[in-house]
């Protein structure tokens, strides 16, 4: 399996989290999101500029600016 950034997953491609590569009060905020190692997304679309990055996590969509997004290490299928 391949490991890349989740800024970089294309539209409806799954994956697991494998790292959260940023700390701090972004780090937390990311965390307290349910995004945390272990949890399955798949990228559902992306804003027309590419920015935001809309995620289907946990049976929920939840959207990442992709300055967020590139900090999140996803082990894809």
């Amino acid at each position: 399996m391949a490991r890349l950034m989740m800024r970089n997953m294309d539209d409806n491609q799954s994956g697991t989290i494998s790292a959260v590569k940023v700390s701090g009060e972004l780090g937390r905020r990311i965390r307290d999101m349910g995004l945390v190692p272990g949890t399955d997304i798949r990228v559902q679309g992306r804003a027309p500029l590419y920015d935001p990055v809309a995620l289907r996590v946990r049976g929920f969509t939840l959207t990442l600016r992709n300055n967020e997004a590139e900090h999140i290490e996803v082990e894809v299928c």
